[in-house]
């Protein structure tokens, strides 16, 4: 196995996408007047998964700046948060555990985190590769304020399918077009953690080098 590294180039195009993403974030927000500010929830407990390589490395891009010993202690907080989901779901219980990343209600890698975690709150809309839409309401205040102002109205919303597209263009462009032949990722932040940064298995050709007795 070998650790794929996000090049400087599609860091920058990444960023880009969360910079529009979270323009459009901003607009719908304003729109509805919803702010996170005071509110006694945290979305950081909910149990999201995120889906690419590309982003579990750029995630792992912020994690390698803290020092050792917060990498630890997070590492450590991670694989709690695991066993106390795990012990959920055997109850056939949703996890709603606070994301080891989150400290005294503030994400530690705040510039680092994913696109899951930047567009949830308000309502949002996605239509998939199949042609099926799916609608995300928001999060418990957004939906009081909608109910509120927009009774029976379709309310403001993001449209996340065009940054979901390009992101999996991405993806395929970081994979080098072999994104088909690499075992899809299905993986919350903790897991992402704790198994250490992404790797793929070598190419044959590199594989049989690799291995070759000197």
């Amino acid at each position: 196995m070998k650790e794929v590294l996000l090049p400087e180039n599609l860091v920058i195009k990444l960023e880009e996408i969360y910079r529009r993403l979270q323009d459009d974030y901003g607009n719908v927000a304003d729109a509805l007047k919803f702010s996170c500010s005071g509110c006694s929830d945290n979305c950081c407990d909910s149990y999201f998964l995120h889906h690419t390589y590309a982003e579990w490395a750029y995630l792992w891009l912020g994690f390698r700046q803290l020092e050792e010993v917060r990498r630890e202690e997070i590492l450590d907080r991670s694989r709690r948060w695991l066993q106390q989901c795990e012990t959920a779901m055997k109850r056939d219980e949703r996890p709603q555990v606070m994301c080891p990343l989150n400290e005294d209600g503030l994400c530690i890698l705040y510039h680092h985190r994913l696109l899951v975690c930047r567009t949830h709150g308000v309502p949002a809309w996605l239509t998939r590769p199949d042609g099926r839409e799916m609608r995300f309401p928001g999060c418990f205040r957004c939906q009081e304020i909608v109910e509120a102002r927009f009774p029976g109205q379709q309310p403001p919303h993001v449209d996340r399918t065009p940054w979901l597209r390009q992101l999996a263009f991405l993806e395929n462009e970081f994979l080098e077009n072999k994104r088909h032949l690499q075992p899809k990722v299905r993986m919350t932040i903790a897991e992402m953690l704790v198994n250490g940064p992404p790797a793929l298995p070598l190419p044959h050709c590199q594989r049989s080098l690799h291995n070759r007795p000197f």
